[in-house]
């Protein structure tokens, strides 16, 4: 069979990119190796960057009606006591303000705009190459199935270990030296918190704490981890008691509760990956009429809150591009869709390159470590003048679709 448009992978990208090209007028074909849609992560905080995108996909709405912006986050330093709030990094149109939502709601809100039939889940790829066809190329995919696609555009929105990313030659991620642990507590009776984010910091640590509705609340841990492997990936119950004794012991009791309350389904403990800047600014992000989109371009760090947001973006621009050569040339002509492909590619590609940049400094100085100097710089300064300058990416628009 013959598709316009293959996307592999069912994430935020992947389905963010379906949804943007249908706006345009093009029905993709996801492939999803999973049995349904994937939830890892338990929530995320939308930046305004995020509702941008969003509002040019037309699904906005569906979730500022549901969670709650906060104004306000405050820094515990755990060892000193001192509570620092981190100034905000400009205006923010209203609408656009940031929201933690459930990373399922999301991906339900998106995956409800495209036909039923444009996810194929259970579906694996076990090799990709091409082809002449026409006088152009195309992409052949191969699946685990022996059915073999062929696409006019091939997007690979596949996550950090890309297959899609790997046919086109991209580096592969690095630990970062970190790990972190995320979870969704469910307390029946109410929380009680308001709607800012708390974060503590500590030797090596940083825990933090986003309020999502009356009842839930998102929290994470990073810390230090020396070798990429060692962790508790699945084991959950092993998970909250390593955070309890070894990481929360420090905390207000309050805090301690909520992790308590976690669900156990929610918990994960991975390590930290990324894309080097320079592999990015430098890699080959498409080739033909193929590229990538989302964690499969540009892992990073999740320490700007930048993954799914620059995500959405991604979905945006490439529909952007593609609806633009469709109207130019009056429908999807293949050989022209390699344009469109490199258009995309070069206008992300610095973009992205400063976010994976400014997201691991941004880990990297908060998470202080052993060095004392690492620390005064943090608590004195980071928070104060460097961090709202660093927290402008998040005030980017990607643009509107046709």
């Amino acid at each position: 069979m013959i598709e316009d448009v293959v996307i592999v992978g069912a994430g935020i990208a992947g389905l963010a990119t379906a949804v943007a090209l249908k706006r345009v007028g093009v029905k993709a074909l996801v492939l999803e190796k999973s049995n349904g849609l994937r939830a890892t992560g338990a929530a995320l905080t939308l930046f305004p960057n995020a509702w941008v995108a969003l509002d040019s996909l037309g699904v906005s709405q569906k979730l500022t009606s549901v969670y709650s912006t906060f104004e306000r986050i405050y820094v515990t330093n755990t060892i000193t006591g001192e509570i620092q709030e981190i100034p905000s990094s400009g205006a923010i149109r209203a609408g656009n303000e940031p929201r933690p939502v459930h990373r399922k709601a999301l991906l339900k809100a998106l995956a409800d705009e495209l036909p039923i039939d444009s996810i194929r889940f259970s579906s694996k790829i076990t090799a990709i190459e091409t082809q002449e066809h026409e006088g152009s190329s195309l992409a052949v995919v191969h699946m685990e199935d022996e059915i073999i696609i062929k696409a006019k555009v091939l997007i690979g929105c596949d996550g950090v270990h890309s297959i899609v990313g790997s046919w086109l030659g991209l580096a592969e991620p690095v630990h970062s030296g970190r790990s972190a642990v995320r979870g969704m507590a469910v307390i029946p009776q109410g929380h009680g918190l308001k709607e800012e984010v708390q974060q503590f910091v500590g030797a090596g640590k940083r825990i933090g704490f986003v309020p999502l509705t009356k009842t839930d609340v998102y929290w994470f841990l990073t810390c230090a981890s020396a070798d990429k492997d060692a962790y508790l990936g699945g084991n959950p119950e092993a998970i909250k008691s390593e955070v309890l004794e070894k990481y929360a012991n420090d905390l207000p009791e309050l805090y301690q509760d909520i992790i308590n309350h976690s669900d156990l389904s929610t918990l994960t403990w991975a390590p930290l990956m990324f894309r080097k800047p320079w592999k990015v600014a430098f890699g080959n992000l498409c080739k033909q009429n193929i590229t990538v989109a989302g964690d499969a371009m540009h892992p990073m760090t999740p320490d700007l809150g930048q993954g799914g947001c620059s995500a959405l973006e991604d979905a945006v621009v490439l529909g952007r591009h593609i609806g633009a050569c469709i109207a130019q040339k009056g429908g999807l002509v293949p050989r022209e869709m390699i344009k469109a492909v490199s258009n995309y590619a070069e206008e992300r590609r610095w973009r992205v390159t400063w976010l994976v940049t400014g997201s691991f400094l941004s880990g990297w100085v908060q998470h202080g470590g052993p060095m004392w100097g690492l620390k005064f710089f943090r608590d004195a300064i980071f928070y104060k003048f460097v961090f709202p300058r660093i927290a402008r990416v998040m005030h980017y628009n990607c643009g509107k679709l046709a």
